[in-house]
């Protein structure tokens, strides 16, 4: 009897050993865990990379809106020894978008780790595959319970939560007898940033404006830099000259006084001028259109100046008759009851103006010749 409990209980390590060694088992994680998702038939596989695993394990439950639909096959070391690497079994009935997001969640305060699926608000068009891969931006973890205790536990201890007494203090100290001004202080920060939401578009444009010249400064960084450059050597003449600026300066000052004193001395005379000048413009003003008339009519003289209408050419035809006859000239000047020229100096004496000497006799009229006949 002890022989064969002995051969039975050695049968069962060889198959054992056996069936560990061609099944490739590697402990209990390859064990699945306890009303775990069902994969179906055609299960597809998504690798993601995580910055953090934190104390995640193989056979850890994929949800997808707090529902599981795959698990967790296996967790190792990016190449470039920076990322975790997550490779996970997804039941071939889920679908995602191509761009969807992983996240390492827990189940509870206490509860185990596992990985959620979610799609992005901007879902692609395409959908998630077998041998897809997650990326580092995609991923991402939630805080643990032992980081907020860490972080509540730095706040208290050495954090302000034990000056916050002596800040209430100070603030009532300082608030209590100034109730008037702090209203009236809230008022106008209430009325200041009412006006300034009214005119946030006036400020974007302007912040757009800015951004703009920003840009193009930007790319002019080259011409504003030689610019700035080619400055120097300006500058440094003008420091070199600063005495001459300056004296040139003073004379100038000195100049506009000696204006000033020549301005204030001359007004009395200037304003004369003016005033004399007044009759002789307000003469000219009353010819009204007479003046551009007439000098319209110079520009054709003796012609009239409709006479340049038919002209087509270079000339015109035209019969002048000149008469130079000058005792008929001198007689008609003669008949005239009235001075010739009035001389403005001569009117005080007592005289009229320049008169002319008494006719002389006329000429008798020059011989006529009498034509000839049979010339050409």
């Amino acid at each position: 009897m002890t022989r064969r409990c002995a051969l039975v209980a050695g049968l069962l390590v060889a198959l054992l050993v056996s069936g560990c060694t061609a099944g490739g088992f590697a402990g209990l994680y390859n064990a699945p865990l306890p009303g775990g998702a069902e994969l179906g038939d055609h299960p597809y596989r998504v690798t993601a990379h995580f910055a953090d695993v934190l104390d995640l394990v193989p056979q850890a439950s994929v949800k997808v809106n707090d529902v599981a639909v795959g698990r967790v096959e296996k967790i190792e070391l990016s190449q470039d020894n920076t990322t975790a690497l997550v490779v996970m079994a997804v039941s071939g009935d889920v679908r995602l978008p191509a761009n969807a997001d992983a996240q390492l969640r827990q189940s509870s305060l206490l509860g185990e780790k596992f990985v959620e699926l979610a799609a992005p608000p901007a879902a692609a068009s395409d959908e998630l595959a077998d041998g897809a891969v997650i990326p580092l931006a995609r991923t991402n973890r939630n805080p643990q319970v032992e980081e907020v205790l860490g972080a509540l536990s730095m706040l208290l201890n050495g954090g302000g939560v034990a000056q916050l007494q002596d800040i209430v203090q100070e603030l009532n100290r300082a608030f209590t007898g100034n109730e008037a001004e702090i209203r009236a202080l809230l008022g106008n920060l209430n009325e200041a940033v009412t006006r300034l939401d009214a005119q946030k578009e006036n400020i974007t444009r302007a912040i757009d404006g800015l951004n703009r010249l920003s840009s193009t400064l930007r790319g002019q960084t080259d011409a504003v830099a030689g610019a700035l450059d080619g400055l120097a050597p300006g500058l440094q003449t003008l420091a070199q000259q600063r005495g001459q600026l300056v004296a040139m300066l003073q004379a100038l000052d000195q100049l506009s006084g000696v204006a000033v004193q020549t301005v204030n001395r001359s007004r009395d005379d200037m304003v004369a001028d003016l005033q004399a000048l007044a009759p002789t413009l307000q003469k000219l003003a009353d010819t009204g259109d007479a003046l551009p008339d007439a000098i319209g009519y110079l520009a054709t003289y003796p012609f009239p100046e409709y006479v340049m209408n038919p002209l087509k050419g270079d000339f015109v035809n035209a019969d002048v008759r000149i008469d130079l006859d000058l005792s008929s000239i001198m007689e008609n000047l003669t008949r005239s009851s009235g001075p010739l020229i009035p001389i403005p100096g001569l009117s005080d004496s007592g005289q009229s103006g320049l008169t002319l000497p008494p006719p002389a006799p006329a000429l008798p009229p020059l011989p006529i010749p009498a034509p000839q006949l049979g010339g050409p």
